[in-house]
């Protein structure tokens, strides 16, 4: 990897890093567009293994005007190159994107990618010559992409993740031209690849949503043509080449038809607290009324209690004395009555003695009844 390469990559790092720092807690991450457009800048890491061919060329071709130096000063004139490592380059998408349920979304897009690789060589006359390939890609697919559930990951209590699966197709002009030709790659009708990616919301205003995506695409094509008709001493076979390779993207979306938002009504609101108080004062008020209502009661309850008591107990005296009272005169007055109906009994004279009763003969007894004859046999 070049020194560009690390340092974009670093930045890129940097710039994620401090996004995802300031993500606020309270972000919503309910997409509620119904149809987006969206935009996906990035950056590539292409897996174009055939550099080392276009290399070669130029070792070649360096090793030639050495060879045609005739002294050290034109040795010394020539110079060289080298391609870099790595293809490095920045892609871009753009498409549109449908919501088929809370979460859920079906992409369609195209992209472009671009990666020029150029060298200058001087021979041993100083004289320049410059050498380059270029690789274009006219990429089509089709996406869907899901939001992570909570209960999976999460931050910051927020389901912020996202995951993407493509399905690449190639359209025309996709292609390697170079300074010695060029070839165009094949557009089969089932597709040139796949791709995957993770995305992370690092920003969200209104219906404007910012992804940070990163991820992985194979993106495999061929052509009738050789290497050796675009680059020298190429090999001799069809050629094939990767426009995929690891993906570094900012996906911007823009929601044009949206899910009809729940506003809350300040009135209704307003009214509905009003009246919610309303009720808790009239129900203080009421529980407040009727504890009074019951503390009196008991009030009530215990000094009639007491009086009643009270009064019980006084009649309970009284008539216990009247009744005492009336039982002893009663007592005396029976006392007294008895005493003198002795008195007068023992000053009276004593009566005639009664005669005894004579004994009667039993005369009036009646007869035993004669015995009744005994039944005679009947004769036969």
């Amino acid at each position: 990897m070049t020194s560009l390469a690390k340092k974009i990559l670093c930045l890129w790092l940097v710039f994620v890093a401090v996004a995802l720092g300031e993500t606020e807690d309270n972000t919503n991450v309910h997409d509620n567009s119904r149809i987006a457009l969206f935009l996906q800048p990035g950056i590539s890491f292409l897996g174009f293994d055939q550099r080392e061919y276009f290399q070669d060329a130029i070792d070649t071709i360096y090793h030639e005007f050495l060879s045609q130096a005739l002294d050290k000063r034109d040795t010394a004139n020539v110079a060289k190159q080298d391609f870099q490592k790595v293809n490095f380059c920045f892609p871009i998408y753009a498409g549109l994107q449908f919501q088929l349920r809370q979460d859920n979304f079906l992409s369609v897009g195209a992209g472009y990618i671009y990666d020029n690789e150029s060298v200058v060589l001087s021979d041993q006359n100083s004289r320049s010559h410059n050498y380059s390939y270029t690789l274009q890609g006219f990429p089509l697919f089709l996406e869907y992409r899901f939001a992570i559930p909570l209960n999976l990951m999460s931050l910051s209590n927020e389901s912020l993740f996202s995951v993407a699966l493509r399905w690449y197709w190639v359209l025309p002009h996709t292609e390697i031209y170079t300074s010695w030709g060029s070839l165009s790659a094949e557009t089969p009708y089932y597709g040139a690849g796949f791709g995957i990616s993770i995305g992370y919301l690092l920003f969200n205003w209104k219906s404007l949503y910012v992804f940070g995506d990163l991820g992985y695409s194979s993106i495999s094509v061929k052509s009738k043509k050789q290497y050796a008709d675009i680059v020298p001493d190429g090999p001799e076979e069809k050629a094939k080449w990767n426009i995929g390779g690891i993906q570094l993207q900012i996906r911007i979306s823009l929601g044009v038809w949206n899910k009809p938002e729940v506003v809350e009504d300040s009135t209704v609101t307003d009214s509905l607290k009003k009246s919610s108080s309303a009720k808790g004062k009239d129900s203080v008020a009421v529980v407040a009324k009727d504890s009074a209502a019951t503390t009196v009661a008991k009030d009530s309850a215990a000094v009639v209690t007491k009086d009643t008591a009270s009064v019980t107990k006084d009649t309970a005296a009284v008539a216990t004395k009247d009744t005492v009272t009336a039982v002893a005169k009663d007592s005396a007055a029976v006392s007294k009555d008895s005493t003198a109906a002795t008195t007068s009994k023992e000053n009276a004279a004593p009566a005639p003695a009664r005669p005894e009763a004579e004994t009667r003969p039993n005369a009036e007894a009646r007869p035993n009844a004669a015995a009744r004859p005994s039944a005679e046999a009947r004769p036969e």
